[in-house]
């Protein structure tokens, strides 16, 4: 991620004057005093007196990127953990996270000969919407997990009772985790010439670990073929990574907000891409609200029943100039739906003028139990929203943006199907997620070869 510094603290009188507090922000723990508690008001006190986590110039070159994603000249790569937590966030892990999005984007990028843009769902990822605010086991009933932002994981009333104090935590876990992208993506990590490096150290599928290891080949035959022509491009050296993360704990977002010393504009610097959830998008919401406040890029999530007047509804309220690269629509629609429910909406944005980027969410729409007890999805049923989506812009002569994937870099077994075959049985033997099942190394590498097909035949 470039460096700069152009975004400065601004007084709090400014920033609090921009937000209007009696709107209802929907998914929101039930935090020890409320939300103007003093547990909140020391954490919010906190928040605002730290340096941003990225900078306002940074959130302008995505943008810009993203128009040209929404312009047919890239494709959008976002992946990452459904929920971060902060014993995660190991130098091992987050590395094993970006080797994975690297080894995809480079896949979709040989294939598709399009730029990817490298977003990973982290440094900000910490809470989570939840259907009940309660959880019961036996006869105890405690407050859901919503995420290590709020509450511990841990079933017991302690651990559960949301802390405000964890936000301040999730500052500096993501300040951790964005010197450590930032060190691997611009120090020679992220080289393309380490094209091979980045699959050391995973379990190889019989099939798609070949399969990289020959497109390696290639890529490092046609490297030292322009370096002996005297060739040499710094862009090969390092890339661009950015950090998103669903905008959801409010008082976060609101104490992240800085006023931009280029433009005086405000810029939500807790992450350069920032989405609202199906659960959180209200139009007269706070969290709506607060997105047409701050001039970052914006994604809104759209699930089957989401329809074009609602997609209208939200371009209207969040980009009423319709700035290029600003709307990212993320469809959540399921496998068996996405066919029948993305045209008309597609059909109708496009018709009405409005320049977004779209992008398939094939995780969150084919999420089921199985028989043991687990909380899983299918790999076929993941690839086939994919190509659904594909299918649909096809038809309609647009442009299918970009994917959202719920992915790990870790040997986890908690999706089933994939090359090598994960059963309902093999769940239990490293089923790690604190809350929605990810795509394994293997998983991931392998429907990135397989979109990287489609992205080339479109």
């Amino acid at each position: 991620m470039p460096m700069n510094t152009d975004t400065v603290n601004s007084s709090s009188s400014q920033l609090d004057s921009l937000f209007n507090p009696s709107l209802v922000a929907a998914q929101q723990p039930n935090w020890p005093g409320g939300h103007d508690g003093e547990q909140m008001k020391r954490a919010v006190a906190d928040l605002r007196a730290l340096p941003p986590l990225v900078f306002a110039g940074e959130c302008d070159d995505l943008k810009a990127k993203i128009a040209d994603a929404a312009a047919g000249r890239a494709f959008w790569l976002q992946g990452g953990d459904c929920a971060e937590t902060f014993n995660s966030a190991t130098a091992d892990s987050i590395r094993n996270r970006i080797k994975t999005i690297l080894q995809m984007a480079a896949v979709l990028q040989y294939y598709s000969s399009l730029p990817v843009i490298k977003v990973g769902r982290m440094a900000g990822q910490f809470a989570k919407p939840r259907s009940n605010d309660l959880e019961t086991r036996g006869d105890v009933t405690l407050p859901a997990y919503r995420g290590d932002a709020v509450n511990d994981i841990e079933f017991t009333e302690a651990a559960r009772t949301p802390d405000p104090s964890r936000l301040v935590r999730v500052y500096n876990t993501s300040a951790a985790t964005l010197n450590l992208v930032r060190a691997f993506t611009r120090g020679g990590f992220a080289d393309l010439r380490q094209v091979h490096e980045w699959n050391k150290g995973f379990i190889r599928d019989s099939q798609f670990g070949e399969k990289y290891e020959q497109m390696a080949n290639e890529i490092g035959r046609a490297l030292s073929f322009m370096q002996s022509a005297g060739v040499d491009p710094e862009q090969f050296k390092a890339v661009d990574f950015y950090a998103s993360h669903e905008a959801l704990i409010i008082e976060y977002e609101k104490a992240l907000t800085r006023i931009d010393s280029r433009t005086q504009l405000p810029y939500d610097v807790s992450g350069h891409f920032i989405w609202i959830g199906e659960r959180t998008r209200q139009l007269d919401g706070a969290h709506v609200d607060f997105a047409s406040k701050v001039r970052n890029p914006i994604g809104i999530k759209l699930g089957p029943k989401s329809t074009v007047e609602d997609a209208l509804a939200l371009i209207a309220k969040l980009n009423p100039d319709n700035e290029p690269g600003r709307i990212t629509f993320i469809t959540r629609m399921g496998a068996g739906t996405i066919r029948q429910a993305l045209p008309a909406l597609v059909e109708g944005v496009t018709k009405s003028g409005a320049q977004v980027l779209w992008v398939c969410d094939p995780m969150h729409g084919n999420t089921f139990e199985s028989k043991n007890g687990y909380k899983t999805r299918n790999f076929e049923d993941v690839l086939d929203e994919v190509r659904g989506f594909f299918e649909v812009h096809k038809k309609l002569g647009t442009h299918p943006g970009g994917i959202h994937i719920e992915l790990t870099g870790d040997d986890v077994t908690e999706c089933l199907g994939g090359g090598n075959q994960i059963s309902e049985k093999d769940l239990e033997s490293r089923y790690e997620t604190a809350c929605d099942p990810r795509l394994n190394h293997s998983q991931s590498l392998e429907l990135s070869f397989l979109v990287a097909e489609m992205l080339r035949d479109r």
